[in-house]
């Protein structure tokens, strides 16, 4: 019998001074068996320096033509596709044709640039991708913020971020390694 998803319920608050965003988010994420608290976590900072009323998360681990994170027009076109980790090159350029932006927030340390290192030369020439690194300490830190229910408040300003719960803080500034952030209005 396969192991079923953890379910973590979050209640975000954004405070992002960058994009004049200030909103409350209770969110209800699936945690795949496979997933690592470091991804979960990044997950939802991906969603926090992109809130917006209308960004969805996807399917997750077993969406493989659907994005991580999602903002979609009115009509359903997809304005906004947000991955997380190393994804495959050809994800990545499928992705570029199907959404007026993409961001892949990376995390990982040296597989992460190993990852890019493999997979610059054709993501350089996609002129609506973003990605965004994410500092290995930064995620392992994120990590220990995961409860089964927790309350996270994150305020951005001057591309900073700054998490905190009723227990912990922590400060990370993800960075730009190719394209030029472009984040949800």
């Amino acid at each position: 019998m396969a192991p079923n998803a953890t379910i973590v319920k979050i209640e975000l608050q954004v405070s992002d001074m960058d994009r004049h965003y200030y909103a409350g988010h209770n969110l209800t994420l699936a945690q795949h068996p496979s997933e690592t608290e470091q991804r979960l976590m990044v997950r939802l900072l991906a969603f926090a320096l992109h809130a917006h009323e209308r960004l969805e998360f996807g399917p997750g681990l077993s969406g493989e033509d659907e994005p991580e994170l999602s903002l979609r027009d009115y009509s359903g076109e997809i304005e906004l596709w947000i991955d997380v980790g190393q994804p495959d090159e050809s994800r990545i350029r499928k992705a570029c044709g199907r959404a007026r932006q993409v961001v892949v927030v990376n995390y990982g340390g040296r597989a992460a640039d190993l990852w890019w290192d493999k997979n610059a030369a054709g993501l350089r020439r996609l002129k609506n991708l973003t990605v965004l690194d994410v500092d290995t300490d930064a995620v392992e830190a994120m990590a220990g913020l995961v409860q089964r229910s927790f309350r996270l408040d994150c305020q951005i300003q001057d591309g900073e971020v700054a998490l905190s719960t009723d227990s912990a803080q922590l400060g990370l500034t993800p960075t730009v390694r190719h394209g030029a952030e472009t984040r949800a209005a």
